[in-house]
Formats: C-alpha cells, sequence, structure tokens
C-alpha cells in the first residue's frame, strides 16, 4: 500500500456506490475563486466613491463651519432672483390711461363727456356775459317814440338805413336786412307783447321778439343784431307802435352793422320790405 497525500485524503468524496474518489485537478481552487472576485469589485467600488463623491461632497459643504447643505438650500442657490436698486421706485397707474371694456365703463365715459359739454356750454355762456358792458349805452337825445302815426311803422327812421339782402337768398336767409351805423335807434314796428328779449337768441344775437295783432292777425316782428346792452323791453311787457326797444347792433351771426327784421304771420314768413311799403302809415 502506498502511502496517501494528506491534503487528497481530506479532498475524499465518497461516492454513491461507497467507493473512494478524488477530485478533478483544480476543482479545488474553483470555490476559492468567486468570493475573493466579488470583495475585488467591491473594493473598487468604494475606490471611486473615496475619490469622486466625497470631495465634491466637500466642495458643496463649503468651509468648516459653514451651514450643512441641505435640499432647501441647494434649491435657494439655484433659483432665478432680481436685485433691485434701492432707487427704484414702483410707476403709478393714472385712472385717465384706462380704457372703457365693460358696459358700465363705456356709459360713465359717455356720462362724463355730455356733463363736460354741458359745463363748456355754462362757461361759454358765462365769458359771453362777461364780455357784454357794465352799462347800457346811452340814449341821450333820442326820441322816445318814433315820429308818425299809424299801427305799423318802420323800425329805422327813414334816412337812417340803406337797404340790404333780403329773404329767399337760398342761405337760409329769412329777414330783411337794413344796413345802418351801430347805435341807430331801432323803434317797435308793430304795438304788441315781447315774447322775447335775450343778449342771444341763436344766430340773431341780443335779439327782442314782439307778437301783434293787427286786426285779427297774429304777426310776430324780430329785431336782430342789436348792440349789447342796448335793449330797453324785457318779455313779458306791453310795448307801443313805434316805442324806442334797442340799438342797431353787429352781434350774431353777422358781418356788420344792421337791423335783421323778420315779420311772421301765420307761421309764415313774408317779405319785411314790401309788406311794410304796403302796411305802413
Amino acid at each position: 500500500m502506498s502511502a496517501q497525500n494528506p491534503i487528497e485524503k481530506k479532498s475524499a468524496v465518497v461516492g454513491s456506490e461507497g467507493a473512494t474518489t478524488r477530485p478533478a485537478a483544480g476543482s479545488r481552487y474553483r470555490g476559492m475563486v468567486r468570493p475573493v472576485r466579488t470583495i475585488a469589485i467591491l473594493g473598487a467600488v468604494g475606490a471611486l466613491v473615496g475619490a469622486i463623491a466625497l470631495p465634491a461632497f466637500a466642495s458643496a459643504n463649503g468651509t468648516a463651519g459653514a451651514a450643512p447643505v441641505t435640499t432647501q438650500r441647494i434649491a435657494a442657490d439655484n433659483a432665478q432672483s432680481i436685485v433691485v436698486a434701492s432707487e427704484a421706485t414702483q410707476a403709478t397707474s393714472e385712472r385717465s390711461t384706462f380704457t372703457a371694456t365693460t358696459p358700465g365703463e363705456i356709459e360713465a365715459k359717455k356720462a362724463e363727456a355730455a356733463a363736460a359739454a354741458r359745463a363748456a356750454e355754462v362757461a361759454a355762456a358765462a365769458a359771453a356775459r362777461a364780455a357784454q358792458p357794465a352799462s347800457s349805452p346811452s340814449y341821450a337825445g333820442y326820441a322816445m317814440v318814433a315820429p308818425g302815426s299809424g299801427l305799423i311803422r318802420y323800425p329805422l327812421l327813414p334816412g337812417s338805413y340803406t337797404s340790404g339782402e333780403g329773404p329767399g337768398s337760398g342761405r337760409g336767409h329769412q329777414g330783411w336786412d337794413m344796413l345802418a351805423p351801430q347805435g341807430t335807434p331801432i323803434y317797435a314796428s308793430m304795438a304788441g307783447t315781447v315774447t322775447g328779449s335775450a343778449e342771444s337768441i341763436g344766430g340773431y344775437g341780443v335779439c327782442i321778439i314782439i307778437q301783434s295783432d293787427i286786426n285779427g292777425t297774429g304777426v310776430e316782428s324780430r329785431y336782430g343784431h342789436m348792440v349789447y346792452g342796448s335793449r330797453l323791453v324785457q318779455q313779458g311787457e306791453q310795448v307801443a307802435a313805434g316805442q324806442l326797444i334797442g340799438m342797431v347792433g353787429n352781434t350774431g351771426n353777422s358781418y356788420g352793422s344792421h337791423l335783421h327784421f323778420e315779420v311772421h304771420i301765420g307761421g309764415g314768413i313774408v317779405d319785411p320790405e314790401s309788406w311794410l311799403a304796403a302796411n305802413a302809415g
């Protein structure tokens, strides 16, 4: 019997039939390869962590004594921000720069515009009153009643005027322009009731309107473009034929001193020059 190697003896394996067998050459080393390989891989991973992760952590953590790095701090460091100088101020918004976008705002804008228009009209009227003379013109030396007789008379004395444009000129002119120097006395053409007397009546400027009854026929006479402050009669007063009522002027829609004289009968307009020639006494 030959002597056996102790190592081979320890490695003997009993076969299924009870016979003693010997492991194949080198098989005893295979069981030791896998644990060694696993230990080598783990060592390599640890070396990588030590070489890369730890320096990065130290850089993020800052110097010694600094606040620890947290998720909130990293988010804050990476957040977008803006620095505003202390001199900066917020621009104010003016309401007048806004535009109306709702029905209510549109109606309010319309009301504001209407109020502004009314205010402008009031201001214009006040300016017109301010432009009037402080006192009425002097009537010294004027006859308070025109000479003559009859129910119908000329509003200006003969020889004090020249005949101008009459009605029917195609520009809406409804009266007779009696050209005369400013301040020429004006007399009521007929007796009647003053139905209008103001410093401004439309394009007539300073104007007086008189309603008369001539033998049962209603006749209205109008005297326009008179001098500011020259009116001697007021609305509601009674006047006599030939009574002094004012002075020739150049107010309203006028381009020269003259009396604009109108005559309305039965709601219609007549030519004052022809009517006076046929009816004045």
